[in-house]
């Protein structure tokens, strides 16, 4: 299995709009993918920024590009960011899960 990890920071004052967004249009376009294990949304605010962190899981490498395309390691966006995001950052982090 593998992890995946995006980050993204929202003025604080478009935090609550952007969560809502994330909530209603981008977990289910995560969940709606086929070998992903799961996906949700990690919040926190810093001062005057809100930092989300959007944490999924992915049978295979394979699974992943059917969300993201051939360029898996790079970020995905969604319609509604340009109007939120402070920068879109251009890559993603990925991690091999163990459990045994």
């Amino acid at each position: 299995m593998i992890g995946r990890i995006w980050h993204g920071t929202v003025p604080v004052e478009k935090s609550d709009a952007y969560l809502e967004k994330m909530r209603i249009i981008a977990l289910p376009g995560y969940r709606g993918v086929d070998g992903n294990r799961g996906a949700w949304v990690m919040h926190r605010i810093e001062g005057n920024i809100a930092h989300f962190d959007m944490l999924s899981f992915w049978e295979d490498v394979d699974a992943i590009k059917r969300f993201a395309g051939k360029y898996y390691r790079m970020s995905q966006y969604f319609d509604f960011d340009d109007a939120f995001l402070i920068e879109k950052e251009p890559r993603v982090r990925h991690w091999d899960m163990y459990d045994k």
